[in-house]
C-alpha cells in the first residue's frame, strides 16, 4: 500500500509541475486513501487546494498535517498563507509565531506578517468609516482588504452590504448570490439579499429574507434591526394610504412625515413617502409645501415624473408660470406623450397671459366680478388717481398718478367691452391690436356724463 501512495505522490508532484493542478489533486487524494496517516500527503494536496484557489479545503488539509506531524514546517506555513487569503488574522498570526518558535531564523512567512500588518490597519480603518456611515470609504478599503484577502467572504459581504447601502443593489445582489453558492447557509449573505430587495421597495420579500437569516443565526442583529425596520415602513406606508384614501389628509401627512424618519438612506422608498405627502399638500391647500416635496423628490430622483408634473401643476396654480413651462419640458424630455403636450402648450399659454397687464388687478376685482362691481372699482380708483387731484404734488408724483389713471381707464374700457373682455379673458393681447389711440382723460368723462352720477366738471377737494 505504501509503495503505491508514493507512486500516486510521485505522479502528482508531477502533475503539480506541470500546472495540472485538478490532474494532482485526484492523484494526492488516491494516496491519501491508501496511507491517510501521511503528513506530507496532506501538505502536498494542501498546496494543491492553494493553487486552484480552494483555501478552505487547504486549511483543512494543512491542519490535517500538523495533527499528524506537529513540526510540520511547511503546513504551518500553508496555514498562515490560507488564513491571510482567508482574511483569519488571529489563525495567520498564531502560525506565524509557531513557524518561528520552530525555526527562529525562517523567513518564510516575512510577506504573511506585512499582509496581517496591513489587515489590521485597514480593518481599524474600516471600521471607524463604517460607524460613520461613510459607506463609499468603507468600499475602498474593503478593495485594498480583498487584494490581501481575496478569499475572505467577511469582507466581501461587508462589501455588498455597503454597495446596497450605496443604492448600487445589482453589485451587492451579485456578491451575495456569488457567497451563497459556496455556502448557502450564509445568515450575512441571506441578511444582504434581504438589504437589496428592502432599498428596492420590496418590503415583503425582504422580511422573508431577514426572517431566514434570523432562523440560520437567532443572534443575527443586523436582520433584527432591518426586519423591525422594514415592518415599520410597511404599516405606515399602508396606514398612511389608507388615510389618504379616505380623505383624512392631515392624519396621513403626520403618518407620512413619521415613516420619512425612519430611514434616511432608503431613497427609492422615500422617494414616494415624500410624494405622497406633496399629494397631500395639494389637498390641504398648501401648495408650497407641495413644491418643496417635490423638489427633494427630484433630488433623490431626477426621472420621477409624477413628482414633476405634480410640481408644475403647483407651480401653475401658484401662478409661477415660467417654472410651470420648464417642469413640463423637461417631463416632455421624459416622456413624450399627448398629454404632457397639452400642458406644455397650456402652460405655455398661461405664461404669455401672466406677461400682459392684469386689468383685473389694477381695477382690484377678482375675474368673477359682475359689470357692476366694475364700474364700481373704476369709479372709486379714477377718482383716486385722477391728474387733477394731484395738480400740487411734485412732478415725479404726477407723473406717476397719470400712468396709474391711464392703466385704469384702460382696464374698464376692456372689461367693460363684453366682446374685448372675452377675447382678454382667452389670452388674446387687446391692448397691442386695439388700444393704441386709448385716451383715458375722454373715457373718465364719457363715464361721469352716463353714470348718473357727478358730471365731468366736479372740483376735488383737497
Amino acid at each position: 500500500m505504501l509503495y503505491i501512495a508514493e507512486e500516486k505522490k510521485k505522479l502528482g508532484n508531477d502533475q503539480y509541475k506541470a500546472q495540472n493542478y485538478q490532474s494532482a489533486l485526484k492523484l494526492y487524494t488516491d494516496a491519501i486513501s491508501l496511507c491517510p496517516d501521511s503528513a506530507a500527503y496532506y501538505g502536498n494536496r494542501a498546496a494543491c487546494y492553494m493553487m486552484l484557489l480552494n483555501y478552505n479545503s487547504a486549511l483543512s488539509d494543512a491542519r490535517n498535517a500538523i495533527r499528524l506531524d506537529p513540526k510540520f514546517e511547511k503546513a504551518y506555513v500553508r496555514v498562515a498563507k490560507c488564513c491571510v487569503a482567508l482574511g483569519d488574522i488571529i489563525g495567520a498570526e498564531q502560525a506565524v509565531k509557531t513557524v518561528a518558535e520552530l525555526d527562529p531564523q525562517s523567513t518564510a512567512l516575512s510577506s504573511e506578517q506585512q499582509a496581517v500588518q496591513k489587515l489590521r490597519q485597514l480593518e481599524t480603518t474600516i471600521q471607524t468609516n463604517y460607524d460613520t456611515q461613510a459607506y463609499r470609504n468603507v468600499v475602498f478599503y474593503l478593495d485594498s482588504a480583498l487584494k490581501v484577502a481575496p478569499a475572505c467572504l467577511r469582507y466581501r459581504l461587508l462589501k455588498a452590504e455597503c454597495l446596497a447601502f450605496l443604492e448600487r443593489c445589482e453589485e451587492a445582489l451579485d456578491i451575495a448570490v456569488g457567497v451563497m453558492k459556496l455556502d448557502s447557509t450564509s445568515a450575512d449573505a441571506i441578511y444582504v439579499r434581504g438589504l437589496c430587495l428592502y432599498y428596492t421597495d420590496n418590503l415583503e420579500k425582504g422580511i422573508l429574507h431577514f426572517e431566514r437569516a434570523l432562523q440560520l443565526d437567532p443572534d443575527h442583529h443586523k436582520s433584527k434591526q432591518m426586519r423591525s425596520k422594514c415592518k415599520q415602513l410597511k404599516e405606515m406606508k399602508e396606514n398612511g394610504n389608507m388615510l389618504f384614501k379616505s380623505g383624512r389628509y392631515r392624519e396621513a401627512h403626520v403618518i407620512y412625515t413619521d415613516a420619512l424618519k425612519i430611514d434616511e438612506l432608503n431613497k427609492d422608498i422615500n422617494s414616494k413617502l415624500l410624494y405622497n405627502r406633496a399629494l397631500v399638500n395639494t389637498r390641504i391647500g398648501a401648495l408650497r409645501e407641495a413644491v418643496a416635496d417635490c423638489t427633494n423628490v427630484l433630488e433623490l430622483n431626477a426621472q420621477y415624473l409624477k413628482a414633476l408634473l405634480l410640481r408644475a401643476r403647483c407651480y401653475n396654480d401658484l401662478e409661477k408660470y415660467e417654472d410651470a413651462v420648464a417642469d413640463y419640458e423637461t417631463a416632455l424630455q421624459i416622456e413624450k406623450t399627448p398629454e404632457i403636450k397639452r400642458l406644455l402648450r397650456d402652460a405655455k399659454f398661461e405664461l404669455k397671459k401672466s406677461k400682459r397687464k392684469d386689468f383685473y388687478k389694477i381695477l382690484g376685482v377678482t375675474r368673477e366680478a359682475t359689470d357692476d362691481e366694475i364700474k364700481k372699482a373704476y369709479r372709486k380708483k379714477a377718482l383716486v388717481h385722477h391728474p387733477d387731484r394731484h395738480a400740487n404734488s411734485s412732478a415725479e408724483e404726477r407723473k406717476v398718478e397719470e400712468l396709474k389713471f391711464k392703466e385704469i381707464g384702460e382696464a374698464y374700457s376692456i372689461l367693460s367691452d363684453t366682446r374685448k373682455k372675452s377675447r382678454y379673458d382667452s389670452g388674446q393681447d387687446i391692448a397691442e391690436h386695439e388700444q393704441t389711440d386709448f385716451d383715458a382723460n375722454q373715457m373718465f368723462r364719457t363715464f361721469f356724463q352716463f353714470s348718473g352720477g357727478r358730471n365731468a366738471s366736479f372740483n376735488f377737494e383737497y
